[in-house]
This record gives structure tokens, C-alpha cells and sequence, in this order.
């Protein structure tokens, strides 16, 4: 059993990147059909989150630096992988988690359509919706909390975890 203090948490960037209409961007991962999350990352070993987030989105989605703006960025965003893939991934990086810095990014006038088809692909597709047309059902259960909170921070929209379905037993 780990505790916090003994958890290490792999730097990562994420983009929320809006377009002049105020839509938020949403690619739906290719290897997990109807998940759907922001362009996201990790940071290399010398590389700044800054540096990081311009080669994510570039690998990811096709948009270079001078075709969007950086508005702003939070950092602190932390989650642990769950249990049934931690140990490969602490094999893999040697992290339990990652620590999330994310952006928020408005595309420029210049900036080409958005291509999820890169080499290797990433996602598979991808939508523009409104902030608050986000579904906590597109995530996995472990990245829910880190996506309210984002999604509060940026936006002011309060996501709300699906409840928990009651039993009851035929007694009741």
C-alpha cells in the first residue's frame, strides 16, 4: 500500500483549446473508443511545460505554436493510474500518477482545422463542444475528479460525478 508522500507523479501538459465561438476541444482516443479527453501529454526530461505543450499538441493534433495563443495555465492537477495498470506504469516511468499542468489555449485566426491524424494517431476523431456539454461518462473513473476540477477552474461549469446506483434488497 503506498502512501501520498510515497507516490511519485510523472510531469504532464494538457491543452483546452477554444475556438473563436468559445467551443472547447475534444478528441476521442483512438485505442478506447468513446473516450474522450483534451490533448494531453508528458513532459520530456529537460524539456519545460511550455516546451512540452507545443509538441504535444503539435504530435497530437497538428497545430503548431504560432497558430494558438496561450491565455492562461494552472498547475497541481494530480492523479493516481488505477490499480490494475499501476505496475506497468511505474515500469514504464516509474511513476504512480501524473501531475497535470493545463493550458488554455484560443486558436488564432490562421490556424488550420484540427488533424487527428498523425503519426502514430493519438485520436481518431474530435469535436467542438460547449464547456459545459462535457460528460464525465467519456473518462475513465480515475481522472473524473481532476476534470471537475479543471473544468470549474477554467470555465466555472460544475461537472457532476455520475451517483453511485443504490441497491436495495427486496426486504426494503
Amino acid at each position: 500500500m503506498h502512501t501520498l508522500a510515497m507516490e511519485k507523479y510523472r510531469p504532464n501538459v494538457a491543452a483546452l483549446v477554444i475556438n473563436r465561438a468559445g467551443n472547447l476541444l475534444i478528441c476521442e482516443r483512438s485505442n478506447f473508443p468513446g473516450a474522450w479527453q483534451f490533448p494531453q501529454g508528458g513532459v520530456d526530461k529537460g524539456e519545460s511545460v511550455e516546451e512540452a505543450l507545443y509538441r504535444e499538441v503539435r504530435e497530437e493534433i497538428g497545430l503548431k505554436k504560432n497558430h494558438y495563443e496561450i491565455l492562461g495555465f494552472r498547475s497541481g492537477y494530480r492523479y493516481l493510474y488505477p490499480e490494475d495498470v499501476r505496475a506497468k506504469k511505474v515500469k514504464k516511468h516509474g511513476n504512480h500518477g501524473q501531475e497535470q499542468t493545463y493550458f488554455l489555449c484560443s486558436l488564432k485566426d490562421n490556424a488550420p482545422p484540427v488533424n487527428v491524424h498523425q503519426n502514430p494517431p493519438e485520436f481518431g476523431a474530435y469535436r467542438w463542444i460547449l464547456p459545459e456539454e462535457f460528460d464525465l461518462d467519456w473518462l475513465p473513473a480515475f481522472k473524473h475528479e481532476v476534470y471537475c476540477s479543471v473544468m470549474y477552474d477554467f470555465f466555472d461549469v460544475e461537472l457532476q460525478p455520475a451517483s453511485p446506483i443504490e441497491s436495495h434488497s427486496s426486504t426494503d
